[in-house]
């Protein structure tokens, strides 16, 4: 599933090409595209059209074109799931691919364009949906000050690349509970925008074992964490991402190359990039874990 870094690749390539665009048209080619509008596809069609896009905006993994349509705004929020796609063209642009599931003609001020979602595993979705106010004041994500979230985003914690993340309040949640220290850095609830792969990559660079209870961490390898998790993510974002297959692309259908950076993730067998001890390999809260047993240490 795309994580931060590739969510926000492809923020940054919509919101090249969409920012100030009005939506001339949409079509709906699966009505499971939109199953979170109550009124399904006409209802969906007939909330995006004629609104200009003011903002493409992410928080974690949520992404959203924040839109404005006779004086008032919502959301179209998008969640890749684990196959989700972006796909700009200039009109005319070529037949659907066969796992398209949506398709926005776009008025933009370079010229007419189509924005066509793609879901090989229809996971995803695209939402058209109020905006509520963030419990703190500040900024709801990455793209836009304004202080508003998609309401379905209302539960999501704050990025570890959000610059109004607390430090403080995270290295706090981040030690309290018994949980695994991985399980609780998948939690989006506390610091979003942290998957599988990200999460065994940080706790490789700041050698924490996946398995240590959260309230056996100490203040300075939770701090140690964050920093890592901090580093890894701004380091697969300037690479473009991860991408292991062609189902990670962003909006012109390049893949992410920071797979060939990767320590931990996916490499279970194969010798530690720090000391060289083959990397362990284990299921672990129902995900698969990578990790050096010398170098992290329970």
């Amino acid at each position: 599933m795309p994580e931060l870094p590739e969510v926000e690749s492809v923020r940054l390539g919509l919101a090249q090409h969409t920012v100030g665009a009005t939506i001339a048209a949409a079509q709906i080619f699966r009505d499971s595209c939109v199953r979170r509008t109550a009124g399904g596809a006409p209802e969906f069609v007939a909330a995006v059209v004629g609104s200009r896009v003011e903002a493409v905006v992410r928080r974690g993994k949520f992404l959203w074109l924040l839109l404005e349509s006779s004086g008032d705004e919502f959301a179209l929020s998008a969640h890749l799931g684990m196959s989700g796609q972006f796909r700009v063209a200039d009109v005319p642009a070529p037949e659907p691919h066969s796992h398209c599931r949506a398709r926005l003609t776009l008025a933009a001020p370079t010229g007419p364009l189509t924005l066509d979602f793609l879901d090989q595993r229809t996971f995803g979705y695209l939402h058209a949906e109020p905006l509520a106010l963030t419990a703190d004041g500040l900024a709801g994500g990455l793209g836009s000050g304004a202080p508003v979230v998609p309401a379905s985003v209302t539960h999501i914690g704050r990025d570890a690349l959000d610059p109004a993340l607390r430090r403080s309040v995270v290295l706090a949640q981040w030690r309290r509970g018994v949980r695994g220290i991985k399980q609780v850095l998948l939690d989006q609830t506390l610091v979003s925008g942290i998957g599988n792969i990200y999460a065994d990559e940080a706790l490789w660079r700041a050698r924490v074992h996946p398995a240590t209870p959260a309230s056996g961490l100490s203040g300075r390898a939770a701090g140690a964490l964050l920093d890592a998790t901090q580093l890894v993510m701004a380091e697969a974002l300037a690479a473009g991402g991860t991408s292991f297959d062609a189902l990670y692309v962003n909006v012109n259908g390049e893949s992410g190359y920071f797979d060939r950076s990767l320590n931990a993730y996916g490499r279970g067998g194969q010798p530690c990039p720090r000391c060289g001890r083959p990397l362990t390999r284990a299921v672990m809260g129902g995900r698969s874990t990578h990790w050096c047993e010398r170098c992290q240490r329970r």
